[in-house]
């Protein structure tokens, strides 16, 4: 009987453990490998289908390339806007170099900025090369024309190098104004007008517990509670990504890596 008794007490011990290393997996890997395609209308008139990517984080992402390829084959975007955070070691390029290959391979026009991890990086030269090689169009502080829309990419806000006037010193305004950023902390001192912003950083939380940015400061905008989705403020529309990769913990909890689709 006291045989029986023990080998029952280690049935049940080895039965919790199964469970909560199932828990575990379900609460808060789970949600960085099922990929979310967030959607987002907004009609601004000019007719395109933007495909919003932010926070890589290389080094943490579960998303494997083929997955991010196949997800753009079937959004068939106009345009795809990487808003910053690819990696911050040098040993982790060659595998960013993958993830760009991959997403260059749709023959999707790309236009990409910089964001905080991207500034810890050694030498942003490898980086630089990487996105020219598959011809991704790097913003640093500066706009381009496209045919319905003017696109200006702000440099990150967070470690000081964001240039707004330098930025917009070729923007015409004459035609809907998109500005893509990393850090939307950008937005509280931001004095030009614009008529929509896609930002990312925040992760929305990534751990989706109340009080997060009161222990971890993320800055004025996630204390006020906004730190993901769609927001109008006083000099336009924005737009702030969950993100695809993770920093810090590879793990997320209530809150999915995700894409947007803007369709403006």
């Amino acid at each position: 009987m006291r045989r029986s008794a023990e080998s029952m007490e280690w049935h049940e011990i080895i039965l919790i453990l199964v469970i909560g290393v199932i828990s575990l997996y379900v609460l808060f890997i789970f949600p960085t490998q099922w990929l979310k395609v967030e959607k987002v209308h907004y009609p601004l008139g000019i007719g395109a289908r933007i495909l919003q990517i932010s926070d890589l984080h290389v080094n943490m992402l579960r998303i494997s390339p083929y997955k991010l390829k196949s997800t753009i084959e079937k959004i068939k975007p106009d345009y795809i806007f990487l808003t910053g955070d690819y990696t911050y070691k040098n040993k982790y390029l060659p595998k960013l170099e993958r993830y760009i290959k991959e997403i260059s391979s749709c023959n999707v026009p790309i236009y990409a900025v910089l964001g905080n991890h991207d500034h810890q990086l050694p030498s942003l030269k490898r980086l630089s090369h990487i996105f020219k090689s598959y011809n991704v169009v790097l913003l640093c502080n500066d706009s381009i024309e496209l045919p319905t829309f003017e696109l200006v990419g702000i440099d990150n806000y967070g470690t000081g190098h964001s240039q707004v006037q330098k930025a917009f010193r070729k923007v015409t305004e004459r035609k809907p104004v998109i500005i893509i950023t990393h850090d939307p902390e950008l937005l509280l001192t931001l004095s030009r007008s614009y008529s929509y912003l896609l930002g990312g950083h925040l992760h929305g939380k990534q751990f989706n517990v109340p009080f997060v940015f009161s222990i971890r400061r993320k800055g004025k905008l996630a204390s006020q509670g906004i730190y993901k989705g769609f927001h109008k403020g006083s000099k336009g529309a924005f737009y702030i990504s969950k993100g695809i990769g993770q920093a810090g913990v590879n793990a997320r909890f209530m809150v999915r890596s995700e894409v947007t689709v803007h369709e403006l």
